[in-house]
């Protein structure tokens, strides 16, 4: 199969996959079964049709509102599915169409739903964290048995800076971030310091912004969640990662 049918298999699977993210992001942390009810119109209740749920083309022809009641449908659902799909194909597109993009489609599809539920209730969910602890390893050991010491090893020395730093600053950092951070290193591997970075950089440059438009005394005192920067970095880490510390050592090392 090429690389470019492929990538297109999976960015439609992605988008579907999105879709079920979407569900995964709101019933997760209300602790509601992923499968029962179906899904519907939180306004009318109203069952939502098979029809009318065909990732980013259903919203499109339904104009962003609902089939029955006519309530407006957010604009969150297609581009979450939009933006699983087109990760997905990129995944595909930078790893390859084989066994090489399993680690990077997985870890797309865990941090999606992490990034929406931190966003929306500033918690990252320990039963995502245990699957991404379970699937990493299970996947390294597929792929790539003889690189496994070296993600463990990752995975370990990503949490155990993100505990100090959660330990000298809890009201900034807390254990959930631990827990990613340790998930994005089995992931990643040594790719997990640019994820890191550029989680710590982005997220203290949106702090600075808050500041910047609160006031200092009110800018800190606004919870600003740190999963989706972490998030942010694995993505970006997931397709220059490497590139990125080949660098480091090449000119500093």
């Amino acid at each position: 199969m090429s690389t470019g049918l492929a990538a297109v298999i999976a960015g439609v699977i992605g988008a579907i996959f999105g879709s079920f993210l979407n569900v995964v992001a709101y019933r997760l942390p209300r602790g509601e079964s992923l499968s029962r009810p179906r899904s519907r119109c939180p306004r009318c209740e109203t069952p939502i049709k098979p029809y009318d749920n065909v990732p980013v083309l259903s919203w499109l022809a339904l104009r962003g509102k609902c089939r029955a009641c006519g309530q407006r449908i957010p604009a969150r659902y297609p581009l979450v599915e939009a933006g699983t799909g087109a990760l997905c194909a990129l995944v595909v597109i930078a790893k390859g169409p084989d066994e090489d993009a399993l680690l990077g489609l997985a870890l797309v599809l865990l941090l999606v739903p992490v990034a929406l539920i931190d966003l929306d209730h500033r918690i990252i969910p320990n039963s995502l964290m245990a699957i991404g602890a379970v699937v990493a390893p299970a996947l390294v050991l597929l792929t790539a048995p003889g690189d496994l010491l070296e993600h463990v090893i990752a995975g370990v020395a990503a949490g155990a800076f993100f505990f100090v730093f959660a330990y000298a600053y809890p009201r900034g950092m807390g254990m959930g971030d631990v827990k990613l951070a340790i998930v994005l290193g089995l992931f990643l591997g040594r790719a997990v310091g640019p994820a890191v970075f550029i989680g710590l950089v982005s997220g203290t440059l949106v702090g600075l912004i808050v500041i910047a438009r609160k006031g200092v005394r009110e800018g800190r005192k606004t919870p600003v969640p740190f999963g989706p920067f972490l998030a942010l970095g694995g993505v970006v880490a997931l397709f220059a990662g490497d590139t990125m510390v080949d660098w480091y050592l090449d000119t500093f090392a």
